[in-house]
């Protein structure tokens, strides 16, 4: 690994050196988190790696956080983050994860083969959008495809002003159009399906084969789980990339205001509705169903737009009602700790 020797390098911007004082720059310890493990938290500081155990007195921490540590390396607090990837625990878990935090570009790979997937690329959008970060769209194995123009277009009918680079993964020469976004002092995250070449593509960025990887299967392109966890690399010109494992459910909470914006076109169609909370289903005067009859507006990314809306807020009231029976639960707890307080002090 390529260890940074200044704050800078470790994706250090003046959005975080303003919320510290003289003192705490002067006397703290500055640290990232680079990997999150269940005991603790890999740290990383302009003197090096260094850990801090996990403890239930912590707030809820991710990688690419900034933390304030004492001289002794004990926690002090959590630096207000510039943006945060979560999503809704896989599974029936009601819960929510966080992804990654503090991330300038969310680079956003897929293949141009059987993984590419319209709905799927929406999905990572909305959650870009809604973190706050730029997203970049790079499509891989651009060596075995031999027509990208049809993606590309399927690509522009997602959003025109969409940035995209097709490169070949394992040509380290790709790395070099990807060097406006590798800037020094910029967080990089890397998402995508498994067997796209994240950690390829991590290995062509960082100029190492710290990544492991695998080859695909060729009769549906699916890949396999070489990224166990979420980890934080170095690139030589200075910047920062998290790499994090194949997702094979990325369910949204909480993000209506990335999906408004990943599907700006739809959003722009509704005010032309004759109603004002049309559904856009069978409703008389729905300019988003003539936009559809018309062609052009395309009726799979209405219907996942309806979806993907539908999947956050039910999400998202789950969660709310869970974390209220929990507070429910906890106060109760209490109330009969003080209750046998009292009869014991009588």
């Amino acid at each position: 690994m390529n260890l940074p020797s200044t704050l800078q390098q470790l994706g250090w911007q003046a959005f975080f050196q303003q919320q510290l004082n003289l003192q705490e720059y002067e006397n703290s310890v500055i640290a990232r988190v680079i990997a999150h493990h269940r005991n603790g938290y890999e740290l990383m500081t302009v003197d090096g790696p260094c850990r801090l155990m996990a403890s239930p007195d912590l707030p809820q921490i991710t990688i690419g956080d900034w933390l304030l540590l004492d001289t002794e390396g004990c926690f002090i607090r959590l630096l207000t983050r510039k943006s945060l990837f979560k999503r809704k625990a896989a599974g029936s878990q009601l819960a929510e994860q966080l992804i990654a935090a503090n991330v300038d570009t969310l680079v956003i790979v897929s293949s141009l083969n059987h993984d590419f997937n319209s709905s799927r690329i929406e999905r990572y959008l909305a959650l870009a959008h809604d973190a706050g970060a730029e997203p970049l769209l790079v499509l891989t194995k651009m060596d075995l495809c031999s027509d990208v123009d049809t993606f590309l277009q399927q690509v522009r009918q997602l959003d025109p002003m969409l940035m995209v680079e097709v490169v070949n993964a394992l040509d380290t020469s790709c790395s070099r159009s990807l060097q406006q976004w590798c800037k020094s002092g910029s967080t990089l995250a890397v998402v995508g399906s498994s067997g796209v070449g994240k950690s390829t593509l991590v290995n062509a960025l960082t100029g190492n084969a710290e990544q492991k990887t695998a080859a695909i299967r060729n009769d549906d392109s699916k890949g396999r789980h070489t990224t166990t966890a979420r980890s934080m690399h170095f690139i030589p010109a200075g910047a920062v990339v998290i790499d994090t494992p194949g997702m094979r459910e990325l369910q949204l909470i909480d993000c209506e205001d990335g999906i408004r914006r990943t599907f700006a076109d739809i959003d722009t169609l509704a005010t032309q509705c004759r109603f004002s909370d049309c559904q856009h289903h069978a409703e008389p005067g729905c300019a988003v169903q003539q936009a559809i009859a018309q062609g052009e507006l395309d009726a799979r990314r209405l219907t996942n737009y309806q979806k993907l809306n539908t999947e956050q807020a039910r999400n998202a009231i789950s969660i709310q009602e869970r974390r209220a029976q929990e507070r429910q639960f906890t106060r109760m707890v209490k109330s009969v700790k003080s209750l046998k307080t009292k009869k014991c002090i009588d």
